[in-house]
């Protein structure tokens, strides 16, 4: 059995609530009889036989949905794709200094031909960022919750569709799945 990395998208912010014993339920409901959870953000771990990424992704969205109502996106990842993203991490530094002002977003998908430029473009503050596969690093030298990024982002209509989290909860699940 080896163990899978479901990260959710958008949840217990804005309103839009999903408890852990939802994501426990949805686990045993697709034949994940051992998981956990790593905080309230939606970080679930299933421990099942092989499936591809996609695959999962696609049983945890639908059963999500067909079990709470709430439609919304899952990333996975395995415990040796999570252990690259932490080596590949190109901000040391400031994983170091500032470790819940580094962000790694999880993408679907690598950005698309030309987005990293136009990303880069629109940036309108001290943040900086660098894509790597199927994920963005992000550093935000003064804090998230005041930065304009986002809008930044937006504005581009390029803005990069996955969901974050901060190096602190990264190592932790990390640590979860050994």
């Amino acid at each position: 059995m080896s163990p899978h990395i479901a990260l959710l998208r958008g949840v217990n912010a804005g309103g839009r609530k999903v408890l852990k014993d939802d994501l426990l339920g949805l686990a045993k409901d697709l034949g994940f009889a051992d998981a956990k959870t790593l905080l309230a953000s939606g970080n679930l771990v299933l421990w099942g036989e092989g499936v591809s990424d996609a695959a999962l992704e696609k049983r945890l969205e639908d059963g999500l949905e067909a079990r709470v109502g709430v439609r919304t996106a899952f990333f996975v990842r395995t415990p040796a794709q999570l252990r690259a993203i932490i080596a590949g991490n190109p901000y040391p530094a400031q994983a170091a200094s500032h470790p819940n002002h580094l962000l790694v977003q999880f993408l679907k998908a690598p950005l698309p031909e030309g987005d990293e430029l136009i990303l880069r473009a629109a940036i309108t503050g001290r943040e900086t960022f660098e894509a790597l596969g199927r994920e963005l690093y992000v550093d935000y030298p003064e804090d998230v919750g005041h930065s304009m990024l986002d809008r930044d982002w937006k504005k581009t209509k390029r803005s990069p569709n996955g969901t974050s989290r901060n190096w602190n909860t990264v190592l932790k699940l990390a640590a979860l799945v050994g």
